[in-house]
């Protein structure tokens, strides 16, 4: 599996969108899960982080250092 190279901060595109209609979410905490919150309603969800990588799409935005 190759591991996709995103961070803390980044701001991703996740394969489905949020029900509020949003598909923009920024990863705000990473370990072995990774939460991420909704830009559109700040809505937030923990994934594991195997998962996370399999439903990531892209990545919009890398996080300034």
């Amino acid at each position: 599996m190759v591991d996709k190279d995103f961070g803390l901060n980044d701001v991703v595109q996740m394969k489905k969108p949020h029900p509020c209609g949003e598909n923009r979410w920024k990863i705000i905490r990473m370990g072995m899960d990774i939460r991420i919150r909704c830009l559109g309603c700040s809505h937030s969800v923990m994934i594991p982080r195997k998962e996370f990588a399999k439903k990531l799409k892209k990545i919009l935005e890398k996080a300034e250092d």
